[in-house]
């Protein structure tokens, strides 16, 4: 099973690579200010989220193909990719869908790629792959520290340059920075409830052997010490 889950991961990673350049290159062809594009293309959080979710997917698929189960580092990255994943899932399709954004033409599959099926493939790979293991409560706030981050990037570089990635994170707004503030503070209460609830499946058995994962790492750690 877990030599599944090492192909679909790469396969996954393989479309949103895909994807990305996708975009990229479609946009790259028509836009005036191509430096200027560079900069603002790598700072949506899609694209961030995306980009970071591939990289992750390439080591988990190797993990899955090399390693009886997966290291606790690995298991803590991986929920924070899946609960930023969630999170562009959720915020494009109720606040962005019908929005324009600002980055030339937006190309149809890599957006469905990008926005539903990449996120909804992460989501099912955190469910369904062996290998898994408990994360500690504790990391709910390692979770929450790259969109914090992000944040802050987009607010003080926005006010430099006179441009957001995402309408609801502009001051111009009617609300001004009361509505922008309101946005990020809720934005930020559903990435940690998402995290939250990533958290409280890490230890659930189904639908696996409780302690299949727990075996695995043992065993591979036991190798681990033969071998050195």
């Amino acid at each position: 099973m877990r030599r599944l889950f090492g192909v679909l991961r790469l396969l996954a990673a393989g479309a949103i690579i895909v994807a990305i350049v996708g975009q990229f290159a479609q946009s790259w062809s028509m836009v005036a200010d191509q430096a200027f594009f560079l900069v603002n293309f790598f700072s949506f959080f899609t694209i961030l989220s995306n980009a970071l979710s591939a990289v992750v997917l390439l080591i988990g698929a190797w993990l899955a193909l090399a390693r009886l189960a997966d290291p606790d580092w690995f298991n803590l990255l991986r929920a924070c990719i899946v609960t930023y994943m969630a999170t562009t899932l959720v915020v494009y399709n109720l606040l962005l869908r019908d929005i324009s954004l600002d980055q030339a033409t937006t190309v149809p599959w890599s957006n469905e790629i990008l926005h539903v099926w990449a996120p909804l493939y992460l989501l099912a790979d955190w469910v369904l792959a062996p290998g898994r293991r408990r994360v500690e409560w504790r990391r709910l706030w390692t979770i929450a520290i790259f969109p914090i981050g992000w944040a802050v990037y987009s607010m003080i570089r926005g006010a430099l340059v006179d441009w957001y990635a995402y309408p609801f994170l502009n001051p111009a707004q009617e609300a001004g920075y009361r509505g922008v503030a309101l946005y990020v503070i809720a934005i930020a209460a559903f990435i940690l409830l998402v995290g939250a609830g990533i958290i409280a499946l890490s230890p659930t058995p189904w639908p696996h052997e409780p302690a299949e994962s727990d075996r695995f790492a043992g065993r591979a750690e036991r190798t681990e010490t033969a071998s050195a």
